[in-house]
């Protein structure tokens, strides 16, 4: 068999090829090697060139990656592409070829999961620091010819390790993951996440939360971001070390899980869901002359708030409907401010409570009554959906309208009202996003 043992250097983020370095190795010796500076075509960023050493001026004049992409093909046409951190260097150089409409398939492996493997316990598997442990020779880190040529040892040691030729095999195998899978996330982990509902966290080097998602086939939706080739999923893959996860049992409380916990963690590859919109809640009081009020204020001033709203508009609008239906004032339901009476443009329902036309007594029982229906209406909703095994339902509680939480309760337990699901219940905030949620699945 035939390898190629490959290292590249690009410009950071946009990913383009700076240069490259491939070395043709049969199992024993060198038999041939590609090295060259690429013009990127794009400007390389200052903190690229720090780490790297190659500028601007040094790429000027350099071939562009389209007049060495022949040499490529063919010196890795039949052979099985290697690399440290494989998937990096084999999607940085299929994506080039994909600009220029050609394709680039090629077995793969990985020195990072060999040396996990055949060369278990070292505290890190980067190239430098693995070089070290092994007394591997690195010179000129980070240009692409001294990490290819250091990689070269470390596959000679690494084949001479496997000396039965089962690892290789086992990873070469079209079946194994094992070129799929980010270069330090080991094996184990992924084998251990079930085909069932929850949600999964992506942890970096030092365990911090890097992603949260959730999913109705956990393992499923995990390897999808492996296969996946967009530039976030191949930085969080690259970032990634360990996974976590929570069984769910169902997708809507997959949806609600994972929500409290990217708000909580605010992990940094989940931009779009970590916002917590500001919330409003209505709320009723009685003033020095004994007439009803309802007016709304943001929610965390609230303590009991009758209804809860994510932007101003919706609850003007809502206190606007209760205020004409129920025949209110919109003076006492703080539509109209600073003014002795009311004169809204578009309700004129009020039966002159604030002209002393009518008696706060009976004004006040409109306003009681109307409230009693609402939340009798919203007092409490119980949604059931399956739980994390067999033996357990899940629920999730709202009262009034606002979302409380989530719990599972043992099949065996007796709940014969709302209120025994206090001693069950797992508390969570409300918000946009939850209602949201809410309302596209029940």
């Amino acid at each position: 068999m035939i390898y190629t043992i490959i290292d590249v250097e690009t410009t950071g983020q946009t990913n383009r090829i700076t240069e490259i370095s491939i070395f043709k190795y049969d199992g024993n010796q060198v038999i041939d090697e590609f090295t060259s500076l690429i013009n990127p075509q794009t400007l390389i960023p200052i903190y690229i060139t720090t780490l790297t050493g190659i500028d601007n001026a040094m790429v000027a004049n350099a071939p562009t990656f389209e007049e060495v992409a022949q040499d490529i093909l063919n010196i890795t046409e039949d052979t099985v592409f290697v690399a440290h951190n494989v998937n990096f260097d084999y999607n940085v150089i299929r994506d080039e070829f994909k600009l220029l409409d050609l394709d680039f398939n090629r077995k793969k492996l990985c020195t990072v999961r060999l040396s996990r493997k055949l060369f278990p316990g070292f505290p890190s598997y980067s190239l430098g620091k693995l070089c070290k442990s092994l007394d591997i020779n690195l010179t000129d880190r980070h240009r692409a010819r001294g990490d290819a040529k250091a990689t070269v040892v470390l596959f000679d040691m690494l084949l001479k390790k496997d000396e039965t030729g089962n690892v290789f095999s086992s990873f070469l195998n079209k079946s194994s993951r094992e070129a799929t899978l980010p270069s330090h996330l080991p094996t184990a982990v992924f084998n251990a996440i079930p085909n069932t509902a929850g949600i999964y966290y992506f942890k970096n080097k030092v365990g911090e939360i890097i992603y949260i998602g959730k999913a109705k086939d956990l393992k499923k939706r995990v390897l999808s971001h492996f296969y996946s080739k967009t530039q976030k999923s191949l930085d969080m893959c690259r970032e990634t070390r360990d996974i976590d996860f929570e069984l769910a049992g169902s997708e809507l409380l997959a949806l609600l899980m994972e929500d409290a916990a990217i708000k909580h963690h605010y992990p940094k590859f989940n931009k779009q869901a970590k916002r917590n919109p500001k919330s409003y809640g209505i709320f009723s009081y009685q003033d020095r002359n004994g007439i009803m009020h309802l007016a709304f204020n943001p929610a965390k001033s609230c303590p009991n708030p009758i209804k809860v709203f994510y932007n101003i508009r919706e609850c003007r609008l809502f206190l606007e409907a209760f205020c004409s239906k129920y025949e209110l004032c919109p003076k006492y339901c703080h539509l109209q401010e600073g003014v002795a009476q009311c004169c809204h443009y578009n309700i004129k329902t009020c039966k002159g409570v604030c002209t002393n036309n009518e008696q706060p007594s009976n004004y006040n029982k409109r306003v009681q009554d109307a409230l009693e229906i609402i939340t009798k209406v919203e007092e409490h909703k119980v949604i059931k959906r399956k739980g994390r095994t067999s033996d357990e339902e899940a629920f999730v509680l709202i009262k009034n309208g606002v979302y409380l939480g989530y719990g599972f309760i043992d099949n065996t337990e007796q709940i014969n009202s709302p209120a025994d699901l206090d001693n069950f219940i797992i508390p969570q905030k409300d918000n946009l996003d939850v209602q949201q949620i809410l309302r596209t699945h029940v």
